[in-house]
C-alpha cells in the first residue's frame, strides 16, 4: 500500500518561511518524481515544483521561483519543500505527488494546510 504522508504546514506571517515534508512508503521511491502542487479555495490544483527521480532536475512555477526549494533525500524516501518569503497567495493546501511515467503509476498525499496571514 502505497502512502504519501505530508507534514509541516501551518500558519506563518508574510514573509516567513515553512518547510514541508513528504514522507513516501510502500512504493520505490528512487524510480518517482516528486512534485508539490496546491489548491487555494475555488481555484484548481496547480503545480509547485517538481524534481526528477535522482533529484538532478528541478522546475518550478513562475509564482514560486526564486522562493521555493524542492529537494528530496533517497534515503529517506522524503521530498521537501523550502518556502521562503511567503506571501498571503501561497495559502493553500499543499499536496505531495509521485509519478513514474514508464510505470504509469501516479500517488498522492492527503495534503496539508498553509496558510499566510498576518
Amino acid at each position: 500500500q502505497v502512502q504519501l504522508v505530508e507534514s509541516g504546514g501551518g500558519l506563518v506571517q508574510p514573509g516567513g518561511s515553512l518547510r514541508l515534508s513528504c514522507a513516501a512508503s510502500g512504493l520505490t521511491f528512487s524510480m518517482y518524481a516528486m512534485s508539490w502542487y496546491r489548491q487555494a479555495p475555488g481555484n484548481e490544483r496547480e503545480l509547485v515544483a517538481t524534481i526528477t527521480s535522482a533529484g538532478i532536475s528541478t522546475n518550478y512555477a513562475d509564482s514560486v521561483k526564486g522562493r521555493f526549494t524542492i529537494s528530496r533525500d533517497n534515503g529517506k524516501r522524503t521530498v521537501y519543500l523550502q518556502m521562503n518569503s511567503l506571501k498571503p497567495e501561497d495559502t493553500a493546501v499543499y499536496y505531495c505527488n509521485a509519478q513514474n511515467g514508464l510505470l504509469a503509476r501516479e500517488y498522492w498525499g492527503q495534503g496539508t494546510q498553509v496558510t499566510v496571514s498576518s
